[in-house]
């Protein structure tokens, strides 16, 4: 059961504090809650849940505000909820109006937000954020113009210009890590068989009395020979392989162990939902590395590097000491700093066909193409190039072909401002895989990691709006002191301005 809050944004001054004084509005949880349009979602969010069956489920704001504090602190669950607990600031920033000692929630609830919170709606907070914030920056920008001369208008005959391409968008795409252990064959195997000898004892618990011998499996041997082979430094390919066939023939005795005690009369219904499910990934397991283990081949589609999120794929990256990567790929665009995710998936894929989609998704944005589009080598095939042509869309990087001796210079310096340029979303991977957890996802379902990956980036994005809002801060104080000179006979690079000021 879902019950809406109460119209309006909570104000820091109407919090209650038991031990007296106020919140300072000056705190960056406050400022922070001022950028986010709370309401403005809160019933996309509640149409997920029942209005009157079940338990009360926690506000849009509780929910959406507990995964940004625990992306901007870096704490896990169980932290993040203590930090709220002690935290006055940070019960404000949760929409709550008096400040309490007791948790607002546990720990696992997060697990049901990162759940309900979707990817698509974060997506949209993402774009609602940026355009409220382009839309006061404007606001702010039109009230201090100065009036025009009246000499310098056009005629009324003359027709508005046309919208131009303005702007410069920058792309890229990179790998999401998540916490699993670097998966290889045998283990993968090993692993496999273990969970099938707990499902044959929970299976032969249901028909002792029809089955008068317990199946064997071998555990004991096949765990020697697999700790024979995975304690050594530096395995022979030979030796390898012959214990790579071993834990498949255990395996898939095990496998057909499963299959007469469901014959005789055993059912699955008592394993729980992860068993059960481990249970199918291992059917799935065996499925793809028998077929790669007979051919000798050492690549299949949809392949299964973790038994307890079978969802995620080997990303192959090719770069130095990290060729393979396991994880979700990701492709965003940034502008002016902002970062939006534009594309998802754990399957590897060409980033190149996404350019179209994302110079269209700016138009949609900002209401005209992009200046310029910056993006690395694989981004520059020949349909991108004429995509941009056509719709007079300069793509960085050297045109095709040999330029002239004169013009050779030109396209060389180009070519570096480009990369130059580029180097603004390497950054924001910078920031979002050593800042935040983009190196590593620890949430475990697919859904979840979706949302977790979304939310960085729009942590991201806040933490820009926060550097912009105390930039304008200082900008204000600093134009204060300078009121007496003139505005255009001093320059920041002028060290006698601040001389002539004091």
């Amino acid at each position: 059961m879902y019950r809406r809050s109460t119209p309006g944004q909570l104000s820091f001054e109407n919090f209650y504090l038991p031990f007296g004084g106020k919140l300072s509005g000056e705190n960056r949880w406050v400022k922070l809650a001022e950028l986010i349009p709370w309401e403005e979602f809160e019933a996309q969010y509640a149409e997920q849940l029942s209005e009157g069956i079940g338990a009360p489920a926690k506000s849009f704001r509780m929910a959406l505000g507990a995964l940004i504090i625990k992306e901007r602190l870096g704490t896990s669950d169980i932290e993040t909820v203590e930090q709220i607990r002690e935290n006055r600031y940070l019960q404000f920033f949760l929409g709550l109006s008096e400040y309490s000692d007791t948790a607002p929630f546990d720990a696992s609830m997060l697990v049901h937000f990162r759940k309900r919170v979707k990817l698509e709606l974060i997506g949209q907070i993402n774009e609602a954020i940026i355009k409220q914030s382009d839309e006061n920056d404007s606001s702010k920008q039109e009230g201090t113009t100065e009036p025009s001369d009246p000499t310098d208008e056009d005629n009324d005959d003359n027709e508005p210009p046309s919208p131009t391409n303005a702007g410069q968008l920058i792309v890229d795409a990179s790998c999401t890590p998540c916490d699993i252990r670097y998966p290889t064959d045998l283990s993968l195997l090993n692993e496999a068989r273990e969970q099938t000898e707990r499902i044959i004892d929970l299976l032969y618990e249901q028909v002792r009395e029809q089955v008068a011998r317990k199946p064997r499996t071998y555990r004991r041997q096949a765990r020697q020979q697999y700790l024979h082979i995975a304690k050594q430094r530096q395995t022979k390919h030979k030796a390898l392989r012959k214990a790579v066939g071993q834990q498949l023939r255990y395996l898939k005795r095990n496998l057909a162990h499963i299959d007469r005690l469901i014959a005789v009369g055993a059912s699955l219904a008592p394993l729980d939902e992860q068993l059960y499910r481990k249970l199918l990934v291992v059917s799935e397991l065996f499925r793809q590395q028998q077929w790669m283990y007979q051919p000798r081949q050492h690549r299949i589609d949809d392949r299964i590097v973790s038994i307890a999120q079978p969802h995620i794929r080997p990303i192959v990256r090719g770069k130095a000491g990290t060729s393979v990567e396991f994880g979700a790929k990701i492709a965003i665009s940034c502008v002016d700093g902002y970062v939006f995710l534009d594309h998802l998936d754990w399957n590897n894929f060409n980033e190149s066909t996404d350019l179209p989609e994302q110079i269209e998704r700016f138009k949609r944005r900002f209401g005209h193409y992009p200046a310029s589009v910056h993006a690395d080598q694989i981004y520059r095939t020949r349909a991108n190039r004429k995509y941009c042509q056509e719709r007079g869309i300069r793509l960085s990087g050297k045109p095709l072909g040999r330029p002239n001796q004169s013009q050779q210079a030109d396209v060389q310096k180009q070519a570096q401002a480009d990369a130059a340029v580029r180097n603004q979303v390497e950054g924001k991977f910078g920031v979002g895989k050593r800042r935040f957890s983009l190196a590593r996802v620890m949430a475990k379902l697919a859904p979840t990691a979706e949302t977790a990956i979304a939310v960085t980036l729009l942590v991201m994005n806040l933490e820009q709006l926060l550097r912009q809002s105390l930039f304008v801060f200082f900008a204000v104080v600093l134009s204060q002191q300078l009121r007496p000179l003139n505005r255009w006979q001093w320059h920041w690079r002028d060290p006698q301005a601040f001389l002539r000021v004091a």
